[in-house]
């Protein structure tokens, strides 16, 4: 049995249930990085477990890789991919850019996925045949822009200090080429894309349960998501999602050096 719309929704209310009455509510914060800061909250985990539980219970068979509880199954042919709050620091900081993200793999590659913001009621979904919104401004089906030239996409990397040494030359060469760059959003931007309103994500050292539901949502709104060697981004690294082929090819020859 294949997950529908319905289930990604039960997903998605059962983890708004856990992150929306803490956010600006002064949370407890652990920081997971020893000499540095990875904060995780109880939001987070909240939310992961209750997302698992509902899987567990509904798809048994299937293998989850998530951010706070660990990855059981993956040999399997169905694999679900959660980030119950990707954009913690957003989170914490009161920002309503962060996101639950939600995806379903099958053998390898991401088929279905989910975005959800409760704090701005938007939610984006692809089931595997297109991509929707669902939000304030109603629903509608996704379809990325049509801008094909560098010189006149807009831009969005988390943050410039995410890329490292070669990357950031990289970054950097391509952020000189486009129109426009902007920083933060995290999972929002790459809604942002699939919707039309933004034409280039690209991120570095990224983790599988950072885009396992948002390879869908760009893909199926006509977009084009790889990491910097053109290849699959399942499971991370540097990534880059662009508006369509044409775009993607121009920032690839960039990024790729």
């Amino acid at each position: 049995m294949r997950p529908d719309r319905l289930f990604f929704d039960r997903l998605a209310d059962a983890a708004g249930k856990e992150t929306l009455p803490r956010f600006r509510s002064g949370t407890g914060i652990v920081n997971k990085e020893a000499g540095g800061f990875d904060p995780v909250t109880e939001g987070d985990r909240a939310a992961e477990a209750a997302i698992r539980a509902l899987i567990g219970d509904t798809f048994p068979d299937h293998g989850i890789l998530g951010e706070e509880y660990g990855s059981t199954g993956l040999e399997r042919d169905h694999v679900w991919v959660i980030d119950p709050i990707d954009g913690t620091r957003a989170f914490i900081s009161g920002v309503p850019m962060w996101g639950t993200l939600i995806g379903l793999y099958h053998k390898g590659r991401a088929v279905m996925g989910l975005m959800d913001q409760p704090f701005t009621g938007e939610r984006y979904f692809a089931d595997g045949e297109g991509a929707v919104y669902r939000g304030p401004e109603g629903e509608r089906r996704l379809r990325s822009s049509a801008v094909t030239a560098l010189a006149d996409a807009i831009l969005f990397s988390t943050s410039p200090h995410l890329h490292k040494g070669e990357a950031r030359q990289r970054f950097d060469a391509l952020r000189h080429q486009v129109r426009l760059t902007r920083y933060g959003c995290d999972c929002y931007a790459f809604a942002l894309l699939a919707a039309g309103h933004v034409d280039l994500v690209v991120e570095s050292g990224v983790q599988a349960y950072d885009v396992g539901g948002l390879i869908p949502i760009v893909e199926q709104a006509g977009g084009v998501f790889t990491d910097w060697s053109g290849g699959r981004a399942e499971m991370g690294g540097n990534v880059v999602a662009a508006a369509n082929p044409a775009l993607h090819a121009a920032a690839l020859a960039v990024l790729s050096g």
